[in-house]
């Protein structure tokens, strides 16, 4: 817990989330190859959460003095307490490892090692390996004398020893695990109606020999062992090179980063433990070392095979079409008299490709901005600016290249936009562009309309199928004229616009929420009806969570979604008991933010890119747009209503981060599958 008494850690509040991923492995609600899936989610989260978090405590620490009070308390402390949680939730991670592997017995799927093979499976895998592993192995063999080659971050290996126990001799080696190349799971001929599973590392291990064949051994060894780097991107401040030079640099730093975590076979023997640890330089540092079972990299079972079985997974819903549109029609044309809101993944994703492709031809359309942070590698989304280009369109792209893990894709698609005539605005010194928007300029002889879009998720069809997110699209002058001041600051940063009905940060998002609760207290205190009712990614934002325990205090209604940090206490006595927090971790990961504000019996409702942290707030470019049709509004409201009954998917967020589940004794409510049958419904 935080040493802020009202507060709760970040780190330690992260890693209670993530425990709730861990909880989806154990759902029976959730199909059995879904669960499987979810310990690679876990296990994936919890790599960047060391990648990116404990990197930065560990770059703390070596501070010393200044450390607590950049921190706010001991940082030692606070990394000593996140190792004993992931010590812990390791352990809860191999259990369940072996009772969904019992459960899957119960399907007629087994998984095999390389003790347990049939004669025919030998067979298989021999000529498996020969035809499909081994021209992707690179064995390595290490000399005492000589460096270590390096090892990669994300990636497994086998640390094997060949032993000649005649001559006492022995042979070390390293094999790298090639899942960057082939799947982790090498699926056995079925023998009547039983399945097969073997993991990759096993089948390597199998076929040992048929690599050291040359060396003159009686028995082998092998073991897994796995590093995480920081992935802190060093930038540097060389006036001479372009922000794309300076990116592409610090990724190839990042490579070679220092290690945070080293996960080891506790069977390992004691002398090639000390050998391996010796070579990469690391201490006996239990904040770094990690000792675990026989398989790690456990990230690869987010995509555990399906098996041929679609009762063991989740089913395919087809994507809604939203009524409003059709394609007998101009899609633009559709949104000067109605403003839309689309919810993903409930809703097709074609909508948004499908108004820039007719953006991208309309002769009247003579310019398109959009702002981008993370897209699909082979993105139709900038397929269809590429088009609008070719067909004479004026495109502007505002790529923020510095989207932790997507930079590499962010220069590519920088240099391809810039090549085929675009103009590309890198972000803003010192914010990350996260606002998700777009404006389209339409010229009929005197007269200019535009569009605008903003959300909550970035314009990538890919994770618009598994993220939930809303979007608004519009014609409103009110709006649109405030994306274009927002663009006009991208280009210039000197025009920083007036805002009056987006809420934008770092200007004004930080003050007007303030308002905004303080406004519901003020109503509160004079005996009116007042509430706060908001759903996000992450609450951690001291002031906003003082402003929240005092609107509570005096008997403001809050109701809070909060799918991963929340350094809130609802327990806390500041609280009173108006304070309510649930988390929902289901099949979709919940992304989008909304914010509604009683406002006197007159709700004011906002969807947003930001989430309440002071990153959000006061270091990025994020954009809240206001909803103001009314339609909308009953939308947006019955939503969260759904969502904050949900009693299948939905923990309670107390103060001691339990993560127990709500009690279920009321009619089922699983919020993602009512949302879905809401939309179909109500033909919205």
């Amino acid at each position: 817990m935080s040493k802020v008494k009202h507060l709760v850690n970040r780190d330690i509040s992260w890693l209670s989330f993530n425990e709730r991923v861990l909880q989806e492995a154990t759902d029976k609600n959730v199909p059995l190859v879904e669960r499987m899936r979810f310990l690679g989610i876990f296990s994936n989260n919890r790599d960047e959460f060391f990648r990116v978090r404990v990197a930065t405590l560990l770059r703390i620490v070596k501070m010393g003095w200044k450390s607590r009070e950049l921190l706010g308390e001991n940082p030692k402390e606070l990394v000593e307490q996140v190792q004993q949680i992931v010590i812990a939730q390791q352990g809860m991670l191999e259990v369940i490892y072996n009772e969904k592997k019992n459960e899957l017995k119960a399907h007629d799927v087994y998984f095999v090692d390389e003790k347990k093979l049939s004669k025919e499976h030998k067979v298989f895998v021999k000529n498996f390996f020969e035809n499909n592993v081994l021209p992707y192995l690179v064995p390595v063999m290490l000399d005492s004398r000589k460096e270590i080659p390096f090892l990669r971050d994300k990636s497994a290996y086998l640390f094997i020893r060949l032993k000649n126990t005649i001559a006492s001799k022995s042979q070390l080696a390293l094999i790298e695990l090639p899942t960057h190349e082939l799947s982790r799971f090498v699926i056995l001929p079925p023998q009547g109606t039983k399945k097969y599973i073997m993991l990759l590392d096993d089948v390597i291990r199998y076929c040992l020999h048929d690599i050291f064949y040359i060396f003159d051994y009686q028995e082998v060894e092998s073991y897994m062992i796995k590093v995480t780097r920081d992935a802190e991107l060093e930038i540097e401040h060389d006036l001479s090179k372009s922000l794309v030079e300076k990116i592409s640099k610090s990724l190839k730093g990042r490579k070679v980063a220092s290690i945070v975590r080293f996960t080891y076979d506790t069977a390992m023997p004691a002398d090639m433990f000390n050998f391996i640890k010796r070579k990469l330089k690391l201490a006996d540092d239990t904040k770094v070392l990690a000792a675990g079972g026989r398989y790690h990299n456990f990230k690869d079972f987010s995509k555990f095979p399906d098996l041929g079985m679609p009762t063991l997974k989740y089913k395919n819903q087809a994507p809604i079409f939203h009524p409003a549109f059709n394609h007998q029609q101009s899609l633009l044309k559709t949104l000067v008299n109605n403003d839309i809101l689309l919810h993903f993944p409930y809703h097709s994703y074609n909508h948004i490709i499908d108004i820039l492709r007719e953006a991208s031809i309309d002769p009247q359309v003579v310019s398109i901005k959009i702002t981008l942070y993370r897209v699909a590698k082979n993105s139709n989304v900038l397929n269809a600016l590429l088009n609008a280009m070719k067909n004479g369109k004026q495109v502007t792209v505002v790529i923020e290249l510095q989207a932790r893990f997507d930079e590499e894709n962010n220069v590519y698609w920088s240099n391809k936009m810039r090549e085929a005539g675009a103009t590309i605005i890198f972000g803003v010194p010192s914010l990350k562009v996260h606002s998700k928007v777009f404006l389209i300029t339409k010229k009929q002889g005197n007269r200019i309309t535009q569009f605008a879009h903003i959300g909550t998720g970035n314009f990538n069809e890919q994770t618009a199928k598994i993220y939930s997110d809303f979007s608004l699209l519009t014609a409103d002058k009110k709006i649109t004229e405030e994306v274009n001041s927002l663009f006009d600051f991208y280009a210039d940063n000197l025009k920083i616009g007036k805002y009056k009905h987006l809420l934008v940060s770092p200007f004004s998002m930080r003050k007007r929420i303030i308002q905004l609760i303080e406004e519901e207290t003020k109503h509160a205190k004079n005996g009116k009806p007042a509430f706060i009712h908001a759903k996000m990614n992450s609450l951690s934002d001291a002031e906003i969570i003082d402003k929240l325990y005092e609107a509570a205090s005096v008997g403001v209604e809050i109701k809070l979604i909060v799918r991963g940090i929340c350094s809130v206490m609802p327990d806390h006595k500041k609280a009173k008991g108006n304070i309510q927090i649930i988390s929902i971790v289901d099949k979709y990961l919940e992304h989008a933010r909304l914010f509604i504000f009683g406002n006197n019996e007159k709700p004011k409702y906002y969807i947003s890119s930001a989430d309440w942290m002071i990153r959000n707030l006061d270091h990025r470019s994020e954009v809240a747009a206001p909803i103001y049709d009314k339609k909308l509004q009953k939308q947006l409201r019955d939503i969260f209503d759904i969502q904050f009954a949900d009693n299948t998917k939905a923990r309670i967020i107390d103060d001691e981060q339990i993560n127990n589940y709500r009690e279920n004794n009321l009619k089922r409510v699983r919020a993602q599958e009512d949302i879905y049958a809401y939309l179909i419904k109500s033909k919205s």
